[in-house]
């Protein structure tokens, strides 16, 4: 068996990317308030790029629209409130969808809008990420860009 010393500026560039890889201080309070900026009476819509999707939401109801099917597809959806968002799960087409919704600001990319929430979409094992608002708490911005 052969041992070979590393250098020091190798082992140094090791642990530095293993520290970046540890998780981040958990900020979560678990006694926190629950999420609550968006009621359950509000019509939520999500929004992305690359590929181009959408999704709105309305009470316990979904639909996942993107360029090969415009007419989405309706499937029921669970919220659960965590202390820094919103979150929907059911599923879709026989394929699991966690939806996750959290405030901040958001851009799409390709517009002047800016959007009050960032979306994270894990449909089966694709994750889409976009932006998010809702009829009561829109996004800024030209409404036809």
């Amino acid at each position: 068996m052969t041992i070979h010393q590393v250098s020091f500026p190798v082992t140094a560039a090791l642990l530095i990317g293993l520290t970046a890889c540890s998780p981040a201080k958990q900020t979560i309070d678990p006694a926190g308030e629950t999420f609550a900026a968006v009621a359950p009476d509000e019509v939520i819509t999500l929004t992305g790029t690359e590929p181009f999707w959408g999704v709105q939401i309305t009470g316990q109801q979904a639909n996942y629209a993107n360029p090969d099917h415009p007419e989405g597809y309706d499937f029921a959806v669970e919220r659960f409130a965590g202390n820094n968002g919103l979150g929907f799960s059911g599923t879709m087409e026989g394929a699991a969808v966690t939806i996750t919704l959290t405030p901040g600001a958001c851009s799409d990319g390709m517009s002047d809008r800016t959007y009050p929430y960032v979306a994270t979409i894990a449909l089966g094992d694709e994750t889409l990420r976009g932006c998010g608002y809702t009829d009561r708490q829109p996004f800024t911005g030209d409404a036809a860009p």
